[in-house]
């Protein structure tokens, strides 16, 4: 298992379920956990749902195709990576892929050695290297670590308060919805939006009054200057 690959959620969005099967088997040995979906609107809904590191997903799907789908997935979190996978190489669909920010382009059959290869190269580059997140006013995230640190200092949370700020953190500067909130951070389980503000009070107890804002009726958010 590699030390870059072992701490991360990977989503698979594959139509074909012989190569959404093979993908799974290969890649659950690799990652902390592999999330799959069957066509892009499922894609999207396990996305926020599961809010995972890495996202890979074909181009030709039902419902949504893997391109819209990424592009609904890069103004929800624009620093995850998205690796595209088609049998296609038309230069429209490459453009297409360039126009949503597609990180890497891989054609079918896909090669599974080339493709561990290109999700190492991805994880050193493009989330090791953001390792830490500047916030403002003193904080900071270690993603790798998930430790909030505020003037030198770790802040001890609960795993459901690490949960709620990584999301929030994921991302920054955007509103997080009750929902997605729930699903995140009450896997299964029922919670009320009244206690959901309790929580929320008791985290900024912890890390100060102004660290995470409040959108009325909507959700909470983690602004970039605070």
């Amino acid at each position: 298992m590699s030390d870059a690959l072992n701490k991360l959620t990977i989503l698979i969005v594959e139509d074909e379920n012989d190569t959404r099967k093979l993908m799974h088997e290969i890649l659950k040995d690799e990652f902390h956990a592999v999330i799959t979906a069957q066509n892009g609107d499922e894609g999207l809904k396990k996305f926020k749902k599961y809010n995972p590191d890495i996202v890979i997903s074909d181009i030709a799907m039902p419902i949504v195709d893997g391109l819209d789908m990424t592009a609904q997935i890069k103004q929800i979190s624009p620093n995850t990576p998205v690796v595209a996978i088609s049998a296609h190489s038309e230069k429209e669909k490459l453009l297409r892929a360039i126009d949503v920010s597609v990180d890497k382009y891989i054609l079918k059959p896909v090669d599974m050695d080339e493709l561990l290869g290109v999700l190492e190269i991805i994880a050193k580059t493009k989330i090791e290297a953001t390792n830490i997140t500047e916030l403002a006013k003193g904080y900071s995230f270690n993603k790798t670590k998930r430790v909030l640190i505020k003037d030198g200092k770790e802040i001890a949370l609960t795993k459901k308060e690490l949960a709620f700020i990584t999301l929030l953190i994921k991302r920054l500067g955007t509103v997080v919805l009750h929902d997605d909130i729930k699903n995140v951070v009450w896997i299964g389980e029922s919670v009320s939006e009244a206690a959901i503000r309790t929580f929320v009070k008791r985290i900024r107890d912890k890390v100060g009054p102004d660290f995470i804002k409040n959108a009325p009726g909507l959700g909470y958010k983690i602004d970039v200057d605070l």
